[in-house]
This record gives structure tokens, sequence and C-alpha cells, in this order.
């Protein structure tokens, strides 16, 4: 789906999109520097695709330093990594024998076994509402989209892994290297705990190799199946035996090398590989450093691997079709950079979020938000206060509340449907359009009906919109040519006509009146005095209801 095909039924395509092709793009931008003004739409467009929404602070800030300087920033975090989750249930029908109940109330439980179900069950989910918690709080980086992007490419569920230590030890291990090294990365993926329990690692054995883990090293985390000529299913077998005898000890919640399950006669890889053979190795080194060989001999495709991973980014980044001209532009240099940058991930974006094609007009609006994407940018661009770190319980019954929504609307955090991620990233020809059906797009606009409606209550705090302290950011609140123009930039990456935004002005902020006075007239009076309840009803009832008509429109799902 393409936004000119998402906009259109029964309504009139915004002139930015008049040259968006129903076929497809007609990209004409490579990796050239973006040299256009540095104006507000540029941020918001930037921050939008590299953060959960762009905050009015964010913009500000951003607004006041160059492009290059903004992106170099984005992509090199100064914040501490976030604090582990909270134990935050109570110690109900918890066994007297169970380690849980060392763990107080209010401290982490990541460093505390346990062996109950229902304390199992409750600390699943402290980790995705704490999760949800620090995106909603995330520094000015692009650090929590990028651990996304790689939860979405190395998939786990976290209730197959069943152990949340090993599921918080995941999650870890993807924030501490999002914008690090790729090759890094895959393989500690390969005896990360979680991943060894979802893929079957710790069942690989040599009298009983599992080609799980084999196979989707290959397929989903390195190569892709798209190449031709590719890896064979001999492959995958061979590389199932490499991979024999690594384990996990639920009592130090590690992962470690069990000779006695290893495969130790040689590995026969096909011509793909170049006929490689991994020669078999015994004792207690065995295991790395036959993992070490297959992780280089995957990455000697260079090519094959670089094009995939880049191409991945992309989709997540910035579209999901990708042309002929798109191909040679875009995606092959950005392969190469990969290659020459030994495999770092910061320059390959850098290069992207710096270029003529990401800032393209083509690439406005062009995405439709996924529902974490989706919650998160509402309540961080409305400035939605939650609960304070001092009222924990709180806090964590909020961003359950929250993160909930994203669930319902098919984006669970540490939920993916299976191995392969979230389909609005791979699966053709729908791509993001997957996000919306006849379940999950009414759910969207529920959601930010509640939030900008009544909100929710819960532990006698509330989460809401407040509508006038959102149109107090703007510089000319009182104006209401101005303010419906600036909330429209803000809150849209395509325009609205101005036939539009007129009619707006008219049925809502002026009451049906034809004189911009009578909105004027209500926002000096509630400045003035802002005791005054009367005036402030005014004025908060007109905003609320523009709020809401604003993101029921087609054009707020799109980013």
């Amino acid at each position: 789906m393409d936004r000119r095909t998402f906009l259109a039924p029964g309504r009139k395509v915004p002139s930015t999109a008049a040259s968006f092709q129903t076929a497809g793009h007609q990209w004409a931008s490579g990796l050239q520097p973006h040299t256009s003004p540095w104006t507000r739409d540029e941020v918001c467009h930037l921050l939008k695709r590299v953060m959960f929404g762009a905050s009015h602070d964010d913009i500000a800030y951003f607004l006041s330093k160059s492009p290059s300087v903004a992106v170099d920033e984005l992509l090199n975090p100064t914040a501490p990594m976030p604090d582990p989750p909270l134990k935050n249930y109570t110690n109900t029908n918890t066994p007297t024998t169970d380690p849980d109940l060392m763990v107080n109330v209010g401290q982490t439980w990541v460093n505390t076994r346990t062996a109950d179900g229902t304390v199992e069950g409750n600390r699943r989910n402290s980790l995705r509402n704490w999760w949800m918690g620090v995106i909603l709080n995330q520094d000015r980086s692009l650090r929590e989209k990028m651990t996304l992007f790689w939860h979405n490419h190395f998939a786990s569920e976290v209730n197959d892994v069943g152990n949340s230590i090993y599921m918080y030890k995941h999650v870890k291990l993807l924030r501490d290297n999002a914008l690090g090294n790729v090759k890094t990365l895959v393989r500690a993926m390969s005896v990360d705990p979680a991943m060894l329990v979802y893929l079957n690692g710790q069942l690989n054995t040599r009298t009983a190799p599992d080609e799980n883990y084999g196979r989707e090293l290959q397929e989903l985390f390195t190569l892709g199946k798209e190449n031709n000529p590719n890896y064979t299913e001999d492959d995958v077998k061979a590389a199932a035996r490499v991979l024999t005898g690594w384990r996990n000890d639920s009592t130090k919640n590690i992962s470690y090398f069990d000779a006695t399950r290893h495969d130790t006669t040689d590995k026969t890889f096909s011509s793909f590989y170049g006929n490689r053979v991994i020669k078999g190795r015994t004792g207690a080194t065995a295991g790395d450093a036959e993992l070490d060989e297959l992780i280089d001999m995957i990455f000697s495709k260079s090519a094959e691997v670089s094009r995939y991973i880049v191409t991945r980014l992309y989709r997540w980044f910035v579209y999901y079709e990708i042309d002929a001209q798109t191909q040679t532009n875009v995606i092959e240099p950005l392969a190469q950079l990969l290659v020459a940058s030994n495999w770092e991930v910061k320059p390959v974006l850098a290069r992207l979020f710096k270029s003529r094609h990401f800032f393209d007009p083509l690439a406005h609006g062009c995405q439709i938000k996924s529902p974490v994407d989706l919650i998160a940018s509402m309540c961080r661009e409305f400035g939605v206060v939650f609960p304070p770190a001092t009222d924990y319980a709180a806090q964590y019954v909020h961003w359950n509340y929250v993160r909930n929504w994203g669930f319902q609307m098919q984006q669970g955090l540490a939920d993916p449907p299976d191995v392969s991620g979230w389909k609005a990233y791979y699966q053709t020809p729908n791509f993001y359009g997957i996000w919306l059906n006849s379940d999950t797009y009414p759910k969207r606009i529920q959601f930010s009906d509640i939030m900008v409606g009544n909100g929710y209550t819960a532990s006698n705090r509330k989460i809401v919109i407040d509508h006038v302290a959102y149109a107090k950011r703007f510089p000319n609140p009182g104006d209401p040519n101005v303010l419906i123009a600036d909330i429209v930039a803000h809150l849209f990456q395509l325009p609205l006509s101005l036939t539009s935004r007129n009619q707006l002005k008219k049925d809502i902020l002026l009451s049906g009146q034809d004189q911009d006075y009578y909105w004027t007239n209500a926002w000096t009076a509630h400045i003035a005095n802002p005791a005054d309840a009367a005036a402030l009803r005014v004025v908060q009832t007109r905003l609320q209801t523009l709020l809401k008509y604003l993101m029921n429109l087609p054009e707020y799902q799109l980013a």
C-alpha cells in the first residue's frame, strides 16, 4: 500500500503527493549530501523516522544545529543506558522457597532467578511495560529506534523463550549493540541464551543436530533468501553441526559450551562458500573457534550480506519499495560502505540520513506508522505526562496501558509473530499496509480518541493529552490560521489544503462563525485569566474537537 492508495478513497490527494506514482516511486535523488534549507519540515521528517515522534523540545534543539551535526548527535548517544525493569508485582501465591521472594518490590529482578510460572508471567509483563517506558522516555538519539529494528531482525518471542531474565539480556544485547558492529552482533546472537531457547540451539547436539538456528542465521539474519546462487540445504546442515554443544545454565543465566555434545567432525560447505571446510575441533575452545570460523565464512559473502542488511535498514527507515534507481544509487553504495567500514552500521546510517535521497519530498509521509510508533509518538509529541519514577507502581500501570494498545494493534513489544519479525517489513506486496485492517484501524482511532478525550486514569493518576498546554507550545496560538497551520505541520508529514484548513477553522475554532476574532478573543480571555473555568472550557472544547478530528484523518497514520 503506497500513500496515494491509502489516501485516495473519497479524498483529494494532497498536492505534495501529486507526483507519487501508484505503480511506484520515481526517485531521482541519491546519496549526495542534503543541501536544501534546514527547516522544521526537514527536522520533523528526520525525527519522526529515527526517533518515536518529534517533540517540540527536540525540534527546537535540532533546528538550532546543522543537518550534519544533528545526524551525528543522533548517532552518538551520550545518555546512560536505562536502568533495568523493576519488580512491580506482589508476592501473592509465590512459593516460600522461590528466590524471587528475596527481591523487594521496587527493586530489579533481573539478577535473581525464579522457578515459579506465575512469577515468570509477572516478570514478562514487567519487561514489556518497562520497554514501553524506555521508548517513551528515550534520549535524543537513534538508540531506541535501532533497538526495535534489531528486535525485528533477530525476532524472538518472550513467551516462547519462557525465561524473563534471558529475554532481558537479549533486549540489552540489542540495545548495547544497536549502533555498533553488525558482525559482532550476529556472533553474539548465536550464543545468546534467549536465542538458544527460541531457535532450539540448546537442543542442538552431535547425536541430534537441530537445523533451526543454522537456517535462520543464513536466511533471516545475514544473507536473505533472494540471492541466486545462495546457500544450500547442505549448508544449513553443516552450520547446525558447527553450532552443536551450546547450552544454557539457568542457575547463572548464561550460555556455555559443552564439548561432550559437540560434533567434532569436519563440516564441508557448498560451492556458494567456495567448498569451505571448517575443521572439526575438540576441547573447551572448540565451540568458539568453529563459531568464529562460521561467522567469518558467512561474512566473506560480503556483497550478499551487506545488500541484505542495507535493504532491511532502508525498508525500516525510508520505504519498502526499492526500484532500479534506488538499488543503484542508494542500496549498492551503502552496501559497499558497510563492508568498507568493517561492518560498522553507524557510517551507513550517517550517509543515508545526511543524503538528498532521505529528504526527498517523496520520502515524506510514505510510511504507515507502526503501532508502537503511533502510540509513542502521540504521547511524546503531545507531551503526555506519565507518573514519575518515584511512583513506579503507577508508572508501570500506565506503561502497561499504552503498551497493550500496541499489542491490540498487532505489534506487541517482545512478541513479534514469528522468527521473521513483523510482516510489515518484508511481506509483499502490502508491506506497511499490513498494519491497517478492519480490526486494527478502528483501534488506532479509539486510542487517539481516548487520549484526546478523557484519557486513562489508574492508581490515582491520569494520562491524557492537555490540549491547551499543547497549543501554548506554538508561537502564535491566538491566530487561528497560524495555529492550525502549525499543528498540521507538526502532526502530519503531508499538508492539508488551505481550503481544508479554513473549513476546520470555521467549523471548529470559530464555532461556525466567519471572523477570526471568535477564536482570538476566546484564547485571549483564557490567557488573561487562566483561573476562569468557563474561559478555559471554551478553548479546551474547541481544541479537543480539532485535535480529535485531525487524528482521525488518514494523514495522521503516516510518517
